[in-house]
């Protein structure tokens, strides 16, 4: 995990070695889709267990049936006034084909293309060691039972 890095939402760099320690939830967001309600779910979850370890890291993209179609500032104004989050976001980014993110051409090469994202909203967990600990797809909604205890055993809360 530690050699990557991404600009957050304001242009400052984002490294994810600074949350080792930390279990990590990289989530493939989008203002314009079905899931997008999910933002409140991640809030919530991240509200629940951010003081405990958890950071919850939206990454904005186009990929999918272009439903990320604004700037930053628009993806920022939306997701704090629609939503109230104020977990991490990043600079829009591709997560799929050639051209996406390190980070995701990384979960190709790890675990084989079926373990890319298939649409928005695409979860990913890292362990507080940066080991990929689990991934749910867009259906599947950040409160669910076993996602919620996937982050409690990342962060070893009983």
């Amino acid at each position: 995990m530690s050699e990557f890095s991404f600009h957050d939402i304001d242009g400052r760099r984002l490294n994810l070695s600074d949350y080792r320690g930390q279990a990590v939830l990289v989530v493939n967001t989008a203002s314009e889709c079905g899931y997008t309600p999910q933002y409140a779910e991640l809030q919530e979850l991240w509200q629940r267990f951010g003081d405990r370890g958890l950071v919850v890291l939206g990454v904005p993209s186009n990929d999918f049936g272009a439903q990320e179609p604004g700037t930053e500032e628009e993806v920022k104004f939306f997701c704090t006034t629609r939503y109230g989050v104020d977990f991490r976001l990043t600079a829009k980014q591709s997560v799929i084909g050639a051209e996406a993110h390190p980070f995701y051409q990384w979960i190709v090469q790890e675990l084989g293309e079926d373990a890319a994202p298939k649409w928005n909203f695409h979860k990913y967990l890292l362990d507080t060691n940066g080991n990929l600990s689990g991934l749910w797809p867009s259906a599947v909604s950040p409160l669910d039972p076993a996602l919620v205890d996937a982050v409690r055993d990342a962060l070893s809360i009983n």
